[in-house]
């Protein structure tokens, strides 16, 4: 039975270009919408720019241009990126469109009228010397719950804490660096707790995997609180009916451009909307990253209840892009924007190698360049591609360029690879990647196998027809081979097409023999992959210039305001010898360490835990701050901080002691 599908992923914010990191969503998007074509289901892939916000406000300010200006010129650069990793929208909007604002004011007046949208002041960050209100990234401080400095004003990325701007402590505005102050204004909100009930229920449907219900659970536990979803001006995005200059906040109308891209493509293709987007019939699934997951599984489907509209069936969750093994990074050359990489390596490449290595869960990928060019040239030139060169030219140019029959042998290989079938259309279905691509590979290598026993150029210069029967279950092999990846590797498959004078390929072709008949000309299929061009990939990605290498992970970070040399010698630093480290549950970035400051023990947090691992950390001297106020943290009370220098995540360096160092001692 044919199914009919809506799928989604989350849109890219128009202030930046697409890179590597992006990619991974998109193209785990691209390959579920390619197999479902491929089975022959109905799908539709609508995705558009996210355009509304201060930080394109800002920058077109900056650029001296309008914000539609910028808008339009980032969704053509975003296309272009997009084009050139094979990834096929059926629609790629934006959320500046009529439709938009529409169904906005829509879901905005159904939340009114079912009495969820409240109003109260709300006091705010506001920095005066640049005359605005700060959002939630031109915020930055102290996280309020774990005590990580350099967090934005909406969330904390070493604990996960989600909270208001004016909660952070000791803020700056990340713009100039000054003191914010605050101010109150009038606001409305949106009643999350209302919807307690219908979101639990939801999740119980299976609405997210089951390896992210574990954070759900926090956040309902936590209780949900109201969501803000008004923004003073000045700011681009749309403003809220009755209201002169407040707006919606950007994250109200941003997934609302899911269903604004579909109503789009529906308009101008003749199909019923309402059917698409809500009907019984249409299957919906939204592919986000995890850290937007706070958005998509509690505000989104609350104000889709309140509005009447259907939910998605599911949230595929997904997790982060590290290259080999830590962060992207600017100053290293792995932050990589699809631009560069189109430049120097074929997009496939990518395409496989993050098929090798997606999965169901909401596990962080790595992306290890060594490894990246030994699997592409192991496995998509020396098995895939190879097969067909083997076989291909040599029926070209020795044996009349004709497939015959196959025989027994040949016959038993074919069945070998159609057995898989459903196997890998589970893996396919469940996302379940890296197991397809396992199983293709060992297909691949049966079918190697089988040519080396076979020895066609051997056999070819004094047995013709034994010679075309093993290349014609070898030509089969490839044919299947090309079936079962063609949802990774389109361009690939395409190639493949032509040489065998076929049809674009279906699932339903794997039931299908080919005997007795021609095929086209052989045309190279992949080149191997050159370490020099991945040299001068991430060469090209380094910054030009030495104050670009600071690389911000948003607004640049400002240096805090000046203290003086008394305040400085308030700060008391000892060596501290860790007498115990652990892991904190529910906290992936923190470890608890117990501090011996020579026979004065602290109890302290710190967020190294993707630099190091508590049998690291044990007998270690550190330098701690020992005379900070304790602070009460959701995990417990931390006592004092130790000392670390590095951009976060694994590129943490604890400052280096003498291990003579006396615990306890104070550091001058």
């Amino acid at each position: 039975m044919t199914r009919h599908i809506v799928v989604t992923s989350a849109l890219p914010y128009a202030n930046g270009p697409i890179h590597i990191g992006h990619l991974v969503e998109y193209l785990q998007t691209d390959i579920w919408v390619r197999f479902q074509k491929l089975c022959g289901n109905t799908c539709y892939y609508f995705c558009a720019d996210d355009t509304h916000g201060t930080p394109v406000m800002l920058r077109a300010r900056e650029e001296g241009i309008e914000p539609e200006v910028l808008i339009e010129r980032m969704r053509h650069e975003h296309l272009r990126d997009f084009s050139g990793f094979e990834i096929a929208f059926d629609n790629y909007y934006s959320t500046h469109s009529e439709e938009n604002r529409r169904f906005s004011e829509m879901i905005y007046q159904r939340a009114v009228e079912r009495g969820v949208v409240t109003q109260g002041q709300v006091e705010q960050a506001y920095c005066e010397t640049d005359r605005m209100w700060l959002p939630d990234r031109y915020i930055k401080g102290t996280c309020p719950r774990c005590g990580a400095t350099g967090q934005y004003g909406d969330s904390c990325d070493a604990c996960g804490a989600h909270y208001r701007p004016t909660e952070l402590v000791d803020p700056v505005c990340a713009l100039c660096g000054g003191t914010p102050v605050r101010r109150t204004s009038r606001h409305y909100f949106f009643r999350l707790q209302a919807f307690e009930k219908e979101l639990r229920e939801l999740m119980e449907r299976g609405y997210v995997q089951d390896t992210v219900r574990n954070k759900l659970d926090e956040w309902f536990n936590a209780g949900l609180r109201d969501w803000d979803i008004s923004r003073d001006g000045p700011y681009f995005g749309f403003r809220i009916p009755g209201e002169q200059d407040k707006y919606f906040y950007v994250w109200l109308d941003a997934p609302i451009g899911y269903m604004a891209s579909c109503k789009n493509y529906c308009d101008r293709h003749g199909l019923d909307f309402d059917a698409v987007w809500n009907g019984p019939d249409w299957e919906l699934y939204h592919f986000i990253g995890k850290d937007i997951m706070y958005f998509h599984a509690l505000f989104w489907p609350a104000l889709l209840i309140s509005a009447g509209l259907k939910t998605a069936d599911k949230l595929f969750v997904h997790g982060f892009l590290t290259v080999n093994g830590q962060k992207m990074s600017k100053s290293k050359g792995t932050f990589i924007t699809a631009e560069t990489y189109l430049r120097h390596l074929d997009p496939e490449y990518l395409r496989y190698y993050y098929a090798c290595k997606l999965s169901a869960g909401a596990d962080d990928i790595d992306l290890s360049l060594e490894d990246f060019q030994q699997r592409v040239n192991a496995d998509l030139v020396g098995k895939f591609a190879n097969l067909a060169s083997r076989s291909g030219p040599m029926l070209t140019r020795k044996l009349d360029g004709r497939l015959g029959t196959l025989d027994e042998a040949g016959r038993a290989l074919v069945e070998t690879l159609r057995a898989e079938k459903e196997a890998i259309i589970a893996d396919y279905e469940g996302l379940n990647y890296a197991s397809a691509i396992r199983r293709i590979v060992a297909l691949a290598d049966a079918a190697n196998r089988y040519v080396d026993q076979a020895e066609p150029w051997v056999t070819v210069k004094t047995d013709a027809e034994t010679t075309r029967r093993t290349l014609t279950a070898v030509i089969n092999a490839v044919h299947l081979l090309t079936i079962y990846l063609k949802p990774v590797l389109p361009g690939f498959a395409a190639k493949i097409e032509r040489f065998l004078g076929v049809e674009p390929l279906s699932m339903a072709d794997v039931d299908r023999t080919l005997e007795d008949r021609p095929i086209g000309t052989f045309e190279r299929l992949a080149e191997r992959m050159d370490k020099e061009k991945v040299d001068a990939m991430i060469e090209e990605s380094k910054p030009r210039d030495e104050a670009a290498r600071s690389e911000p992970a948003g607004p640049a970070e400002p240096i805090a305001p000046e203290c003086s040399f008394d305040d400085f010698m308030k700060v008391d630093l000892r060596v501290a010898r860790i007498a115990r480290a652990e892991k904190v549950d529910g906290a992936d970035k923190l470890l608890a360490l117990e501090l011996d400051l020579g026979g004065l023990t602290k109890h302290v947090f710190a967020g190294i835990a993707q630099a190091y691992s508590p049998e690291q950390l044990v007998g270690r001297h550190v330098v701690c701050v020992a005379n900070l106020a304790p602070r009460k943290m959701r995990f417990g009370t931390s006592e004092g901080m130790i000392l670390a220098a590095g951009e976060g995540g694994q590129d943490i360096f604890l400052l280096g002691l003498d291990e003579g160092a006396a615990p306890g001692q104070r550091i001058h």
